[in-house]
């Protein structure tokens, strides 16, 4: 009794240690052991996640717009009206918050992996930066988890520097799932939104973009470091424009969380995901992860295999406002070059063997 007693007051102080501690002491609950309690938080903590990518955003289109038959029509309406007025904001700045990328949630999510941000070299809060995220695997896992939330401690052990991550411009036209992306700092990846974070919002930015896009989604696999880099020259013109420090990051473990089928160059189902890629901006993947309740069946719940996240050393970039292709060449090959020396450098640290290559295509 003295032990329930004791959870109660837990619930009433809002002290979730003090209740698992005092339900794990029961001996009729032995599957509330704090250490099961907790690996299943992490579980749900990164299954809301996957569920809030995959039908967040649908889902609530279509509540939305049922609502507008019901007599809840007036909140369907109020809602619609604020979205028109607010459809630019993801474009100018977004409404990002701090109570939200500080979530507990985040740090379940962090520890399941886990999930680490390695640093190695300071950034001047005075300059802006882009980073170079490598490679995309199935869901950016270790880019959210890195730069969509404070789970890793980004802010201090990079001081006076505002991570921004970039995504699906798509993302921010449905609603809620618009809101909840912006709260995390998240913004749509379009030229305006980028300019406006590195030109109209003062320094200390990091922009963090995923260059491979979908389109490296679809070679992810365990044991594949495979980046499509050698065309996607897009972001270094930026770079050049707005004077912004180039900064290549890579995250080992990101292609072990799901295995995936890869279908063959020149194949039906090839084609039919690079149209889908092409016509909405992400490719529909075949993939394999664990069931929520066995590791042992099938799922959507990622394999818990270990994400390290290394951000690498930044490259000075002049700002040229009509930068020639040359210099864009010129700072691209730079990159490629300082990306594959962070892989090679880290890789024996962070499960690879001192044979793997980083692939640039």
């Amino acid at each position: 009794m003295k032990t329930i007693i004791a959870a109660h007051s837990g619930i009433l102080r809002g002290a979730g240690a003090s209740i698992l501690s005092a339900l794990s002491n029961l001996p009729s609950f032995p599957w509330l052991a704090r250490s099961k309690v907790e690996r299943h938080l992490q579980m749900i903590s990164v299954y809301q996640w996957v569920i809030t990518f995959l039908i967040m955003g649908i889902t609530c289109t279509m509540v939305l717009c049922y609502m507008f038959f019901t007599k809840l029509w007036p909140v369907a309406a109020l809602y619609f009206s604020w979205l028109v007025i607010d459809w630019n904001t993801p474009n100018q700045g977004g409404r990002r918050s701090e109570w939200v990328r500080n979530w507990a949630v985040w740090r379940y999510f962090r520890e399941y992996f886990p999930v680490r941000l390695v640093k190695t070299h300071n950034l001047d809060p005075s300059r802006n930066y882009i980073f170079g995220y490598h490679p995309h695997g199935i869901f950016c896992f270790g880019a959210f988890c890195n730069f969509g939330t404070e789970a890793t401690g980004f802010s201090s052990k990079f001081p006076g520097i505002r991570p921004s991550l970039a995504t699906l411009a798509g993302n921010f036209r449905m609603p809620i799932l618009r809101d909840y992306l912006m709260s995390g700092g998240i913004f749509p990846v379009t030229r305006d939104a980028i300019d406006f974070r590195l030109s109209k919002n003062g320094s200390g930015n990091a922009i963090i973009i995923v260059i491979g896009g979908a389109a490296e989604s679809l070679d992810c696999n365990p044991g594949r470091n495979m980046v499509t880099l050698k065309n996607r020259k897009g972001f270094v013109k930026i770079a050049l424009q707005n004077g912004a420090d180039l900064v290549p990051v890579y995250t080992f473990g990101e292609n072990e969380v799901y295995r995936q089928v890869i279908f063959k160059e020149g194949s039906l189902m090839r084609a039919i995901q690079k149209r889908f890629q092409k016509l909405i901006g992400f490719a529909p993947l075949v993939f394999q992860g664990r069931g929520f309740f066995s590791s042992n069946s099938w799922g959507l719940v990622p394999y818990a295999k270990p994400i390290n996240t290394v951000v690498g050393e930044p490259i000075t970039v002049p700002r040229i406002e009509n930068p020639s292709p040359e210099e864009v060449d010129s700072y691209h090959n730079m990159y490629i070059c300082s990306l594959i020396k962070l892989f090679n450098k880290y890789k024996t640290k962070f499960g690879c063997s001192e044979m793997d290559r980083l692939e640039v295509i």
